[in-house]
């Protein structure tokens, strides 16, 4: 069962991201590599293969041309008449590429991606031990094969080679879950989370955290209807006074679920108990050292008594163990930025972008600490990525007028100056238009005119 097609397609796809273009750089020709990855884009591999034939035929040892030449062919569908010819390539003088083209072919086939597809990678790695894309793809095809054990070697030592490749984590963390290796699986997820991962990539986390920290994967059968009776009654009818008698039905007979000691915990927390609520959630702990949301509820209640410190290390402890919490890093960031430890909420706010890329405010927590920072541009970025996608957003408008207003206060330099003042003015102004009484926007714009 082909389990990882939507992160791998034949794995050959992972690199084929048109970027946007603007102003110069969209009159600028493209080379003939970046031509041939639009043409597979808009699905035209036949205008492909010839760039791509001529860029290889100059740089045969290039194993992201390889990769996309064979791409092109299957996409063409020639795929047969490809897997052929590498063969004979093969047959006349043995080289690590030809395998790993070969192996690529074999493995966009379902009928092929398992032993054919094997086989052809652990030749090319033979002949090419250190490559990183090698071990990669091996690891990915015993993956595909459900050889989980053989897969971890391969794919560990492709991260250690290639640390900043997010792609090889995900197979690295499925590989280590199915092994049973749930710690060094979350750590993948970790590293993951930390490097610019796609939507697609984020999702796929998801789904993974989920069956490695799903609470009730070993709840009792006969306990299942006090369980549902409970949640409705905190989740739907927000009763915690008979949620509580439900729990504590369960607790009489399962007195170590962990997962029902959370709940009675954000129980006695709706009801304002901190005391009983730090308890159950401190034997939550206890009872399931791993799983990272019961550090989540603790920190969430310490935050919400004013003790940030005691918050902060079980945040940090929550998205250690259970790095795909979205609400925990934002705590985080918030924590960090109080204290003014901004490298780390950089980080924090840094992850969330990519957690909930559609969300407005992690890209706002960001763009302030870039502003605290003095990264003007930075700061820039993070603001414009939510104005471009929402014009009409009137909030991330202003912050952009009272960014390049600060930016024209502090710069040293006149030309600096002058265009961040420019660029305040335009930004104050289409506030104003909008909100003629914006008494902070007016101020600003006072404030560039004064001398």
């Amino acid at each position: 069962m082909r389990t990882w097609a939507g992160v791998a397609v034949l794995g050959l796809g992972l690199s084929l991201t048109a970027g946007c273009r603007h102003g110069a750089a969209a009159e600028r020709p493209l080379d003939a590599r970046a031509q041939a990855r639009e043409y597979l884009a808009k699905k035209q591999p036949e205008r492909a293969l010839p760039l791509l034939e001529a860029e290889y035929a100059g740089a045969p040892e290039d194993l992201e041309l390889a990769r996309l030449l064979t791409e092109a062919q299957v996409k063409a569908g020639h795929t047969d008449a490809w897997i052929a010819e590498l063969q004979r390539r093969n047959a006349q003088a043995e080289r690590a590429v030809n395998h790993y083209m070969l192996g690529l072919a074999y493995f966009s086939r379902a009928s092929d991606a398992g032993t054919p597809a094997v086989a052809a990678f652990e030749r090319a790695l033979e002949l090419k031990p250190e490559e990183p894309e090698l071990h990669y793809r091996l690891g990915l095809a015993r993956l595909e094969s459900e050889q989980y054990a053989a897969a971890v070697g391969p794919l560990r030592r492709a991260a250690e080679l290639a640390p900043e490749r997010a792609v090889i984590r995900l197979p690295l963390a499925k590989a280590l879950h199915r092994t049973g290796d749930s710690a060094g699986a979350v750590a993948a997820l970790g590293a993951l989370v930390r490097m610019s991962p796609s939507p697609s990539e984020v999702a796929t986390a998801r789904a993974l955290m989920d069956q490695i920290a799903d609470p009730f994967a070993r709840f009792p059968k006969t306990a299942e209807p006090k369980l549902e009776e409970g949640l409705r009654y905190l989740r739907e009818l927000d009763a915690p006074h008979p949620a509580i008698v439900a729990f504590e039905e369960i607790l009489r007979d399962y007195p170590d679920l962990a997962v029902v000691h959370a709940l009675l915990g954000l129980a006695w927390q709706r009801l304002d108990d901190a005391g009983r609520a730090v308890e159950e959630f401190k034997r939550a702990i206890e009872l399931a050292p791993e799983d990272g949301k019961n550090h989540f509820y603790l920190g969430e209640l310490y935050l919400g008594r004013q003790r940030p410190e005691a918050a902060r290390s079980h945040l940090e402890k929550a998205v250690e163990l259970n790095p795909l919490q979205d609400v925990a890093w934002f705590r985080l960031g918030d924590i960090h930025l109080e204290q003014r430890n901004l490298k780390a909420a950089g980080d924090a706010f840094r992850v969330l972008t990519y957690l909930e890329p559609d969300e407005e405010a992690p890209r706002g927590k960001l763009a302030l600490v870039r502003q605290l920072e003095g990264d003007w541009a930075g700061a820039e970025r993070e603001l414009m990525h939510v104005v471009d996608k929402n014009p009409d957003n009137i909030e991330f408008t202003l912050r952009l007028g009272i960014l390049f207003t600060e930016q024209a206060k502090q710069s040293s330099r006149p030309e600096e100056r002058k265009e961040a003042a420019g660029k305040a003015e335009r930004w104050l102004r289409k506030v104003l238009e909008t909100q003629p009484e914006n008494a902070v926007a007016s101020r600003a714009l006072q404030q560039l005119k004064s001398p």
